[in-house]
């Protein structure tokens, strides 16, 4: 076994094989940019060094720079994580020509897995079930689209060399062929260099399950079961959980065996992922093999008991596959979510900032917790805006979405904005509850799964706004008991605790802004007996009695209906839920009013968020229409398109292309009319 590795990665996964590798004694070698030189991972790592500047071209891309510091560092074996250069065979290659071990798999299986179109044609070859389709050289319109009229519709255009959800046409006609052709040619040309593009069948309403395959350098494959990643908005994965709810035990072998014909076709060593899409008839059909750890790679380690990363460590090292196929289990349910700074009403555009506050669920047996920052850590622009994901597991199914979202509930994160909200409703939505759900559902029904709007629930609004105004008067009447016990005259009847005034029976007033509505509310009482008004509402006071807050647990009467609500709060915000919903308020002094402006004003274009400027397409005196693209900036490995307000004449522009801009700064002005 190796003495020392050097994890070429960062964030979650670095930390992930930290704790693998502190278990089997192995010192670790951490590399790190400028933006992370206090990352989690620098400073779990038993030593790190810097490798460059924050974007990854600059240093995590940088295979030379990790090169030398593995030889500096003594590290006798590199693991490149996921992402980055995890699945690149050239610096595979210039591993092992350095006389390190790479911990994945070897750059020839890489190489036969890097075009799509040869890799579904090897797998055909080895008699792995792959959708209809054309793979061929001839590139010519006129030729694909005889061949698109042979294979029939629906049919997807999809880049030969591409990934991540880009360059993928759906055509249901053969008349929308030649136009979607030549957008995807365009798309794939832009984004990877290449505009071979391949042909296949497009199946309806697909399941996207994938087979965890492990093979050893004695020529052993076998499987690990399987993953179900059906739940995905714009191709990237949002649920996944093991075993799948919608196989049977004969298709689980199944697929199992073609994933391992699969991996033996590319003589297959290490972790790796075999991709099917399976369609309603339980059809399967080879996608992809993705060459390295996945990041969902948790779910498979809960339901078998097994650490994958220490049987990589172990393979990598020449040892044989610790199990035989035979003695895989699989027990119980595994899910997994994952936690990012992002806005799902503002499109899901990744967030930055600081992690002002960071609650999570205490890891236990049903609940595993795999993240790479901390309260406190800041969430750069330069890299996945992801902060933790939530693993859970139980006996079965139905009680491992309880445990998701019993955790999730205990979830919050002030700072950056974040997808906690769109988590717990689909945790509850019905096609995932049913374990219905295909690949295209998130995208076709995007609204169900948004956070609730004030008002859909007027009653459960209501609680929860009335909860959040106890919990604060309760935190108040405590912090006047203590700031009286620490005083010189703490029988003073100033220093008690109800809130009463001279001609006003103890009414209080308290205000909170639900994200840019204000709600006011007046209360009188203390103790835990309040009267309650909302002056937006036209209804009675509400009456509250036996009001009790117990760390986060809050118990109370409200007109006459007992109730149990969770509320966190630090005397700025409070979050309240009830075990389905959630209500984030933040407390403002009564006679304060929020002054609000629109980012961006019909003159102006605006940084959406910090980034990087890509390119700049216009010039001060340049005619622009409404909505015509002026910029492009780069942000958490996304490129976010800037288009002008409203027809006019650029009066400036304030950026140039590799200018680095703040969030709101104003980038290009229009004339005045």
């Amino acid at each position: 076994m190796f003495e020392k590795i050097l994890i070429a990665n960062r964030g979650e996964i670095a930390c992930r094989v930290i704790r693998t590798c502190r278990k089997l004694g192995i010192r670790t070698v951490a590399v790190y940019s400028e933006a992370d030189a206090d990352a989690q991972h620098v400073r779990q790592a038993d030593e790190a060094y810097p490798i460059g500047g924050p974007r990854p071209a600059d240093s995590y891309l940088r295979g030379d720079a990790i090169i030398e510091v593995a030889r500096r560092s003594g590290a006798q074996a590199i693991h490149p994580g996921y992402g980055f250069l995890s699945e690149n065979a050239d610096f595979a290659d210039a591993v092992e020509a350095a006389g390190i071990a790479f911990i994945g798999p070897k750059a020839a299986s890489m190489r036969k897995m890097g075009s799509k179109a040869g890799a579904k044609e090897l797998m055909q070859a080895a008699g792995v079930p792959v959708v209809p389709g054309y793979t061929g050289e001839d590139q010519d319109p006129a030729h694909l689209h005889r061949e698109a009229d042979r294979i029939g519709y629906p049919l997807m255009i999809k880049a030969a060399h591409g990934g991540g959800g880009k360059g993928m046409r759906i055509v249901r006609d053969s008349g929308e062929f030649l136009a979607n052709l030549e957008s995807c040619q365009r798309e794939a040309r832009n984004a990877f260099g290449r505009d071979r593009v391949l042909l296949e069948r497009y199946v309806e309403q697909p399941r996207h399950i994938e087979i965890q395959i492990f093979g050893d350098a004695n020529g052993q494959v076998i499987h690990l079961n399987e993953r179900e990643c059906s739940a995905q908005r714009r191709y990237q994965k949002v649920l996944e959980e093991s075993p799948s709810p919608f196989l049977s035990a004969l298709q689980r072998a199944q697929m199992g065996a073609a994933a391992v014909m699969a991996g033996h076709a590319i003589d297959y060593v290490n972790a790796g992922t075999v991709e099917f899409i399976v369609g309603q008839d339980g059809g399967f059909y080879f996608m992809e093999i993705n060459t390295r750890l996945q990041v969902e790679h948790p779910v498979t380690e809960l339901v078998t008991g097994l650490d994958l990363v220490e049987w990589q460590l172990r393979v990598a090292a020449g040892e044989p596959l610790p199990q035989p196929q035979d003695a895989i289990v699989q027990r119980g349910h595994a899910i997994e979510v994952r936690l990012y700074a992002e806005d799902p009403e503002a499109g899901f555009l990744p967030g930055s900032g600081k992690l002002e506050r960071l609650r999570l669920p205490p890891a236990d047996a049903h609940v595993r917790l795999d993240s790479g920052v901390i309260e406190g850590d800041t969430v750069t622009i330069f890299y996945d805006p992801m902060i933790a994901k939530l693993i859970v597991f139980d006996l079965d199914r139905p009680r491992a979405l309880a445990r998701l979202r019993a955790a999730l509930a205990q979830c919050e994160i002030v700072g950056p904005k974040s997808n906690i909200e769109f988590l717990e409703r689909l945790a509850r939505h019905p096609a995932v509850v049913g374990g219905t759900i295909d690949t295209g559902y998130l995208d076709r029904h995007l609204d169900e799964f948004m956070p609730a709007a004030s008002g859909d629930d007027e009653n459960g609004d209501r609680d929860l706004l009335i909860g959040a105004t106890v919990a604060e008067l309760l935190s108040q009447e405590q912090r006047s008991r203590e700031a009286a016990s620490a005083s010189n005259d703490p029988s003073s009847p100033w220093a008690i605790a109800d809130g009463w005034r001279l001609g006003h029976g103890g009414r209080r007033s308290l205000a909170f802004v639900r994200r840019d509505e204000r709600l006011e509310l007046q209360a009188q009482g203390s103790g835990g007996e309040y009267r309650i008004e909302i002056p937006a509402q036209s209804e009675a006071a509400h009456v509250v009695n036996g009001a009790r807050l117990h760390g986060s647990e809050l118990s109370l009467r409200i007109d006459g209906r007992a109730r149990r609500l969770s509320a966190l709060g630090d005397g700025t915000r409070v979050v309240m839920h009830d075990g389905e919903r959630r209500l984030r308020l933040d407390a403002v002094p009564m006679y304060h009013h929020q002054q609000s402006a629109a980012a961006g004003s019909g003159n102006n274009v605006n940084a959406p968020m910090p980034g990087r400027v890509v390119v700049v397409k216009a010039a001060p005196g340049d005619s622009v229409e409404a909505g015509q693209e002026v910029m492009v900036i780069e942000a958490m490995k996304m490129e976010l398109s800037l288009k002008a307000p409203r027809a006019g004449t650029i009066a400036e522009v304030r950026a140039a292309a590799g200018d680095f801009v703040e969030a709101d700064a104003v980038l290009v002005t229009l004339e005045t009319v």
